[in-house]
């Protein structure tokens, strides 16, 4: 009888859990055993290990071999566990040492000739195995890339059972492994759009800028054509890079999500733009087995843009309003609760009725026949308390021919802008340095409300709640907009210009080429 243990982790969402994978053999008839809540392919290793080590030279043991999978309560889901799996047992059999085991986490998926191919979440793993104390991870080959843009931990990759069982002191020729399919990502080419291709639609511009300087969300509601798109597809370009912390955590979402190795850290804050027949799941995440990310997470510390939003499932709408406000996605199993980020800026945009037939600025007039029911009906697809939780609701109008085709070079680049809002969020770090928030979005209301208390230049915010204008959530989205459009200024406290400003900015209507 013999016992050995191994190393492996299991993730749930984007949290890794050491997992020890225990194996015994026993003195009985031929079988193999795995216990401890695996899922169907993981159910499957056993055949994949026992195959794998015949077609590697490797001994395996006529006997009764059972392992464990602990702690048995934690879900465990997919085929990252082979490898562990065959350590244990070949430990257990006396064919490879113990000692490096300890300090050792083994991730990978078996192929039938002793392979490593490559699985999905290794950057969150190797993550978790660091936290954990393990002094060096054993990856698949083809997951190398990835799992070394992980600091603290040594990386051992191998493309063949035999390598690792040489490391782990096996007296056995290495063999060389089958090439697999693997597909491979770099970081993007930054984007060639700017700023300075809208033309006449200056405030649009600046309430853009408000929005990325703050980390405010943002709808754009006008006729086809008045660059609604345009101004989306722009707003990554002015934000700031991302942090280190913020680069890794994207990757590890893209890990689990596409499985796609990466070969170096993206600093770009991320732009999705998912189609309008996107499902409940496919905006917030789900599906079977481990819950996937979704739209949202993927656009985790970037731009969310949803174009024809009414077009959208209202239900599916619907289910972004907690991840909105609380940054996070839960998804509840019987057994578990997976989270993932989802910090992201929503950008709306939406015709102001089903026809969306072109305005004429000229004549101030529209072919539209639609009915003001009908108006209100389309917009109101998208629920009122979404509508609360944008901070910028704009209404634009076509831009007149003259602003369209003239090129007075007075726009601001997307260079330009980046500056501005890098100015911004450093003042409100510096501001909000004792605190957890970075940007003015992320301050709560209350705190806003006692720590940064307003005056009299406040007194339009307080007759606009008082009228019933604004709720108290839109009451607290214009005092951080008005701390936001303070430190676009430069200034200590917000004025009465930009509390007015911001009351503006939840929904006045904005007229292309036209000052306030």
């Amino acid at each position: 009888m013999s016992l050995a243990r191994s190393y492996t982790l299991s993730l749930l969402g984007l949290t890794a859990h050491k997992i020890l994978v225990e194996a015994d053999i026993s003195a009985s008839l031929p079988s193999f055993l795995l216990v401890g809540l695996p899922d169907a392919s993981l159910s499957e290793s056993p055949a994949r290990v026992r195959a794998a080590c015949k077609n590697s030279g490797l001994e395996f043991p006529p006997r009764k071999i059972t392992v464990n999978l602990s702690p048995a309560s934690v879900p465990k889901f997919g085929s990252s566990f082979d490898l562990a799996i065959a350590m244990s047992v070949l430990a257990a059999s006396g064919f490879i040492d113990r000692e490096k085991l300890e300090s050792t986490a083994h991730i990978g998926e078996l192929a039938l000739d002793g392979s490593l191919r490559s699985v999905r979440g290794v950057i969150p793993m190797v993550l978790g195995a660091r936290d954990e104390g393990f002094k060096t991870v054993v990856v698949p080959a083809s997951n190398a890339s990835e799992a070394r843009l992980v600091s603290g931990v040594d990386i051992l990759a191998c493309g063949h059972l035999t390598e690792v069982a040489r490391y782990h002191g096996a007296d056995i020729q290495a063999l060389v492994a089958t090439p697999s399919d693997s597909f491979e990502v770099s970081v993007p080419e930054s984007s060639t759009d700017c700023f300075s291709d809208i033309k006449g639609q200056k405030q649009a511009v600046q309430a853009a800028l408000v929005a990325a300087a703050g980390g405010h969300h943002l709808s754009l509601i006008g006729s086809p054509g008045c660059g609604k798109t345009m101004i989306a597809q722009r707003l990554p370009t002015i934000l700031p890079a991302l942090s280190e912390s913020q680069a890794m955590e994207l990757a590890a979402i893209r890990s689990v999500s596409t499985g796609i190795v990466q070969q170096s850290l993206d600093f770009s804050p991320p732009f999705v733009a998912p189609h309008h027949s996107a499902s409940i799941a496919a905006l917030v995440g789900g599906g079977s087995g481990v819950p996937k990310p979704g739209i949202i997470t993927r656009a985790n510390s970037g731009v969310l843009f949803l174009d024809e939003a009414p077009e959208f499932n209202p239900n599916a709408l619907d289910a972004l309003r907690q991840p909105l406000e609380s940054g996070e996605i839960q998804i509840a199993r019987a057994n578990y609760l997976v989270r993932y980020p989802a910090k992201v800026q929503l950008v709306l945009a939406a015709n102001p009725c089903p026809c969306a037939k072109p305005f004429s600025p000229s004549l101030s007039s529209t072919s539209c026949e639609c009915t003001e029911r009908t108006k209100q009906r389309y917009l109101g697809r998208i629920s009122g308390p979404l509508m609360d939780r944008i901070d910028i609701q704009l209404r634009m109008h076509p831009v007149r021919a003259d602003l369209a085709f003239g090129d007075d070079g007075k726009q601001a680049t997307s260079e330009q802008l980046r500056e501005k809002v890098t100015d911004a969020r450093a003042r409100a770090s510096h501001r909000l340095k004792q605190t957890p928030w970075l940007t003015n979005s992320q301050v709560p209301g209350a705190y806003l409300r006692k720590a940064f208390k307003t005056g009299d230049e406040g007194e339009r915010l307080r007759q606009a709640l008082v009228r019933g204008a604004i709720s108290m959530r839109g009451y607290d989205k214009c005092l951080r907009l008005a701390w936001t459009l303070a430190d676009l200024e430069a200034r200590s406290r917000p004025t009465a210009d930009n509390y007015a400003m911001a009351v503006w900015l939840r929904g006045a209507e904005v007229s292309a080429g036209a000052s306030r």
